[in-house]
């Protein structure tokens, strides 16, 4: 999922996380797995919530691994997309701490975001 060479660019400078508050009505983007650290090649789950009666769109979900510069890792999870989530069995990750946001819309257009840190163990 991310290679040695993107794993070494440096990190994003400043601010990565944009937790607004407030009632939204877009949909919601829930990490589920791995867990704590966890060695490669893992699970990766992420569970999508939709409200109001609309459904997640399938086709607006990217990833991104930020960095500097940000690593679109949207091709490469798309096979694993369905519209209630992501679930990736075998993810290849050099052992490192990886920052990664994940974005959706509804039917109606409306976005939802969210970033989690990926921690992989050596081998």
């Amino acid at each position: 999922m991310i290679t040695e060479e993107e794993a070494k660019l440096p990190p994003p400078k400043g601010a990565v996380a944009a937790d607004r508050r407030g009632i939204l009505r877009g949909p919601k983007v829930e990490f589920v797995s791995p867990g704590a650290s966890v060695s490669s090649p893992m699970q990766l789950t992420l569970k999508f919530e939709s409200f109001g009666g609309t459904k997640i769109d399938p086709e607006s979900v990217k990833m991104i691994f930020l960095r500097t510069p940000n690593v679109d890792l949207t091709p490469r999870i798309k096979p694993f997309v369905k519209p209630d989530g992501i679930n990736m069995q075998d993810a290849e990750l050099p052992p490192g701490e990886y920052a990664v946001r994940v974005d959706i819309k509804d039917s109606d257009g409306r976005p939802g975001t969210t970033v989690f840190t990926l921690k992989v163990a050596p081998r």
